[in-house]
């Protein structure tokens, strides 16, 4: 948006522009998603030009210690299916169920008296996040989809990038009857300080990105902060864990992206497992390149076979009572050894930052335990942590992952961008009051029987 335009105007727009796009057909919206996706794959040269120059300029940040390889990597758009992942989950979002308009409660109070719980937009969000440039795409397609105005900021990281993004989602739009100011992108921190005071006119705001910036986000506004502030994901390897399963799981869940929040950070090892299943898991996580932090019992295991593993000098050490507590965000993994589930679930809840965690177990007992005992927004068997997400789960793409516990958990797609409303409707000739109701001559019961729809039948 240009210098000269405030954040409360640009607020206001985008709280008018959800208004007057409520009344407008479903249809508009997935339009609009065909004509952002033409753009986009019409702009792609520019807009992978604008990406190398980000890169170029995040490596010069990277050289000189100020921002992490970690987030680096998230910036690149042209990394391996990254943009065509980008495109598909458009496409996908598109093709979903409309999530508004949703009857999930009916009843009829009394002759020609009807209630409906019906599903509609949240209103108009504000989503600020670091680094990720395809965060602008998938917000867009959500927000759009779902029927939400929407608000966006990325990092300064990204900004020729989403600069680009941005455009070609404005000239989507402009080819359709939604309003011009349906989707915003800002470029200033101090515009996104200004809007995060305009409780008035922005209902919900979502980042997406460190620790640091989430907690800052939550402590700075009096709007709802729907996100996650780590991504602190366990693998636990129970006392009946398959050798082949442990091994694959584990080594996919840290090396698959290692900077992604959904990325498995800590490694539990059932004490059974020592010299037998982890001794395995360990040299495989090795072969791949992997840093192990680990305490007495699982260091000494590896310490103590016939033949040390290749890299056990350089990539084994001792962790740290804070090895736990850390999101390495690298190929580095943080191992404890535990003597129970109990001790496992119990440590899960007190280290993890509630995402995602996995069991590795051929125990229906265990995995219902685990499942049930640990309080996260995930809870896997035999699955590894990098399945945590929107597209991954069939919603087509997320406007990030939630570890609240209420409204929306886990991968937000679009049923967590969605609320409801009540309507009511009397068919009675004289109308209703809530004055004929009650205890006494002349007072009627209500009904409430269920009416069997999904829809509002006006």
């Amino acid at each position: 948006m240009g210098s000269d335009i405030t954040a409360e105007e640009i607020a206001k727009a985008a709280k008018v522009a959800f208004e007057e796009s409520q009344l407008l057909p479903a249809a508009v919206r997935i339009d609009a998603l065909a004509k952002i996706r033409q753009q986009l794959e019409a702009n792609k040269a520019d807009i992978l030009a604008a990406n190398k120059q980000d890169m170029e300029a995040a490596q010069v940040e990277v050289d000189a210690g100020r921002i992490s390889n970690a987030m680096m990597k998230r910036l690149d758009l042209g990394k391996g299916d990254k943009w065509d992942s980008m495109l598909k989950g458009v496409q996908d979002v598109a093709d979903l169920p409309d999530p508004t308009g949703v009857v999930s409660y009916a009843s009829q109070l009394d002759d020609d008296l009807e209630l409906y719980r019906v599903s509609c937009p949240i209103g108009v969000l504000l989503v600020i996040f670091e680094a990720r440039p395809e965060v602008v795409v998938n917000i867009a397609a959500l927000a759009i989809k779902s029927g939400n105005a929407a608000i966006l900021k990325g990092g300064k990281e990204s900004n020729h990038t989403t600069r680009l993004l941005a455009k070609a989602i404005s000239q989507g739009l402009a080819q359709t009857s939604l309003p011009s100011t349906y989707i915003q992108a800002i470029q200033t921190r101090a515009e996104v300080s200004a809007l995060l005071d305009l409780d008035r006119y922005i209902d919900l705001v979502i980042p997406r990105g460190g620790n640091s910036l989430v907690k800052a986000i939550q402590n700075s506004t009096r709007i709802p902060v729907m996100g996650h502030a780590d991504g602190l994901c366990h693998v636990y390897l129970d006392e009946s864990a398959d050798r082949q399963k442990a091994v694959r799981v584990v080594v996919d869940s840290k090396t698959d992206y290692p900077s992604a929040c959904n990325a498995a950070e800590t490694l539990i090892v059932h004490t059974s497992l020592l010299n037998t299943v982890w001794r395995d898991v360990a040299q495989a996580l090795l072969a791949a390149d992997v840093h192990l932090l680990c305490d007495s019992h699982t260091l000494t295991a590896l310490a103590s076979l016939p033949i040390i593993p290749e890299r056990f000098s350089s990539h084994v050490h001792f962790s740290t009572e804070s090895s736990y507590s850390i999101e390495h965000l690298d190929l580095t993994i943080s191992v404890i050894a535990l003597p129970s589930l109990h001790s496992a679930i119990q440590f899960i809840n007190s280290h993890s930052s509630h995402h995602t965690d996995s069991i590795i177990t051929e125990c229906e007992h265990a995995a219902s335990a685990f499942c049930r005992g640990v309080d996260s927004a995930g809870t896997f068997v035999n699955a590894s942590t990098r399945f945590a997400d929107g597209f991954r789960y069939g919603f087509g793409t997320e406007v990030g992952i939630s570890t609240g516990r209420i409204h929306a958990r886990g991968p937000v797609g679009l049923e967590g961008l969605v609320i409801y409303k009540y309507i009511m409707r009397s068919k009675a000739e004289k109308g209703h009051i809530v004055g004929e109701f009650g205890v006494g001559e002349g007072k009627k019961n209500f009904k409430h029987a269920a009416i069997a729809t999904t829809s509002v039948p006006f």
